[in-house]
């Protein structure tokens, strides 16, 4: 295996692989994970088109570059079918075009037979689709596999050196507030490189529209959603583990109405996430300056400008709403780390907050 350790955010050049390789299915997924028509597999051709394409939107000099496979199930191919796709992505690491290669799998997919057909190949990063670490709701999800077979997978994936992911749903069958507190912690305690955490929505076909319609599945609303991730985000962040993604990538077939039937989807969750625990930061920051003037002044890292502000400034029509407020403004301060926050008044007193502490100061990415 010749991997790229590299930290910097790599550039992704992503091939779908369309539900290939799922032995089963799941209660959250819709009905194409089992149709008999077979997905249409990429061929080596098509890697290389996406590499062309995704290599000429980014600057000559962004690096590492990543060829990704997504969408399926990838140790759950055949192996001469994970042999030939891994193959086709190989090409381009000779060439020079890619540094590495990364793929998402179940966990029940990872063993020793299957990790020797990839060591021969520059994988660097797999991530495991884990979805919860607890066995009854794995059951209610009809996800096939044990929190113990993610534990067992992670550990050998370490063991090989790969970079290991971790993905996590929220709003699962069965799962409450304190599960997925006790999901989260667990989670950490694999340390993984980095962590995905995505909603559980209602995709028409599934298994759980059925439950959804028949009332025994109530989906999480928007505002659960968010708050539950949000403190699993800050969970993460405050163990020194990266979370890459917060939320379903938006699309015209991921849209209420087309492929989503309930359940807390929104295009810019991972924003209503941040804008959530800064809200939170905010109102503690500024309950003992309140009664001075009335008038707050937030600053934050400038990325974070967004956050402070709320969806359609959302954070300062609330706060402006709160008893003694008079005014809230908020700007950015480059000194700042991702996610401290200050406040002050107009006589000049400053309350500094700071929502984790990060194992090493600067570590965290402002995504």
């Amino acid at each position: 295996m010749s991997a790229d350790r590299s930290r910097a955010k790599p550039l992704i050049v992503p091939v779908f692989i369309p539900h290939a390789g799922c032995p089963h299915r799941c209660a959250f997924c819709d009905q194409t994970a089992i149709t008999h028509a077979g997905p249409v597999l990429p061929d080596a051709a098509a890697v290389a088109r996406q590499v062309r394409t995704f290599r000429s939107l980014a600057r000559p000099d962004r690096h590492p570059v990543q060829i990704a496979f997504y969408g399926g199930n990838f140790l759950g191919l055949p192996e001469e079918t994970v042999r030939s796709l891994l193959a086709a992505a190989q090409d381009h690491v000779q060439r020079g075009a890619v540094h590495s290669i990364r793929f998402s799998t179940r966990p029940d997919t990872i063993d020793e037979r299957r990790l020797d057909l990839i060591s021969a190949f520059s994988a660097a990063d797999v991530e495991l689709g884990a979805q919860s670490m607890d066995d009854r709701v794995l059951a209610l999800s009809n996800r096939g596999h044990t929190a113990e077979t993610t534990r067992r997978a992670a550990a050998m994936l370490k063991a090989r050196g790969y970079n290991v992911g971790i993905q996590m749903m929220v709003g699962l069958p069965g799962e409450d507030p304190e599960g997925a507190a006790a999901t989260g912690r667990a989670v950490a305690d694999l340390r993984p490189d980095f962590v995905r955490i995505y909603p559980t929505v209602v995709l028409r076909g599934s298994v759980l529209a059925r439950r959804f319609r028949e009332g025994r599945y109530p989906p999480l609303s928007l505002a659960d959603g968010v708050e539950r991730t949000a403190a699993l985000r800050l969970l993460f962040e405050g163990r020194g583990i990266p979370v890459i993604r917060t939320g379903l990538q938006a699309s015209a077939d991921l849209a209420p109405g087309a492929a989503i039937v309930a359940g807390p989807y929104h295009p810019a969750f991972g924003h209503l996430v941040l804008s959530k625990i800064f809200f939170d930061m905010m109102v503690d920051a500024s309950g003992e300056l309140i009664a001075a003037s009335g008038e707050l002044f937030f600053k934050a890292h400038p990325r974070r400008v967004n956050a402070l502000r709320g969806m359609g400034n959302g954070n300062l029509r609330a706060l402006e709403s709160r008893p003694g407020v008079r005014s809230v403004r908020v700007g950015g301060d480059p000194a700042l780390e991702p996610w401290d926050l200050t406040v002050s008044d107009r006589t000049g007193r400053t309350i500094f907050r700071r929502a984790v502490e990060s194992p090493e100061p600067g570590s965290s990415t402002c995504g």
